[in-house]
């Protein structure tokens, strides 16, 4: 795929929605950092509705600590992986507070050091979080970079590294949530949904769905 074709494609996405974001709901940089954590293998609804429950409780660190695991796992019981997601929370939440003041850290490398972050969490966080120019790589974006031939690669690292050399500067910011969304939505998994995407002229999936 040519450079004016990949412009063309976020262009697209930027018309249709000019100001994207995450659709976990949340009101700090931690409330984001634990609904992230929470989302690996969940979808962003289940989420919500555990956060909503939890945040009212237990919004900080230090809340969260106090709330222990019993009252963690009440709020997040019904999410997959629950348990162990409980115990990487606790355990984030105590090095925040003993090393960073219950403040949520601002690079990779420190976000990659907590407990239950990787490289998609940490990159999700500098991008919505903080307003820097990542790309997660997900499930979706990994499916839509390859399907449509805007950034093929073997694995999500392949994926996210080209994508931040190819995506251009102005659209870097938001291309993880028009990607995201699209791929949720519209270039879904089983069955795109070619005849209503607004990026088919541009796409080169030779398995188009009519």
């Amino acid at each position: 795929m040519n450079s004016t074709k990949r412009r063309a494609i976020f262009t697209c996405l930027q018309s249709a929605n000019p100001h994207p974001t995450t659709e976990l709901e949340y009101h700090s940089p931690f409330e984001l950092l634990i609904a992230v954590i929470l989302s690996a293998q969940a979808t962003d609804k289940s989420v919500n509705v555990a956060t909503r429950k939890l945040f009212p409780l237990a919004n900080t660190p230090a809340k969260i600590l106090a709330l222990g695991e019993a009252g963690l796992v009440d709020c997040i019981k019904r999410i997959g992986l629950y348990k162990t997601k409980a115990k990487n929370i606790l355990a984030t939440c105590q090095l925040l507070m003993q090393h960073y003041q219950g403040e949520v850290p601002r690079t990779r490398e420190l976000l990659e050091k907590l407990p239950g972050v990787g490289r998609k969490t940490a990159n999700v966080l500098l991008n919505t979080a903080f307003g820097e120019p990542t790309i997660a790589v997900d499930t979706h974006i990994f499916r839509v970079a390859n399907r449509t031939g805007l950034a093929p690669g073997k694995n999500v690292l392949e994926v996210e590294l080209k994508l931040l050399k190819v995506v251009p500067k102005e659209f870097r910011l938001d291309a993880h949530h028009w990607l995201i969304l699209h791929g949720r939505y519209v270039c879904k998994a089983r069955k795109p949904d070619c005849p209503h995407c607004i990026i088919n002229h541009l796409c080169e999936f030779k398995g188009k769905t009519i």
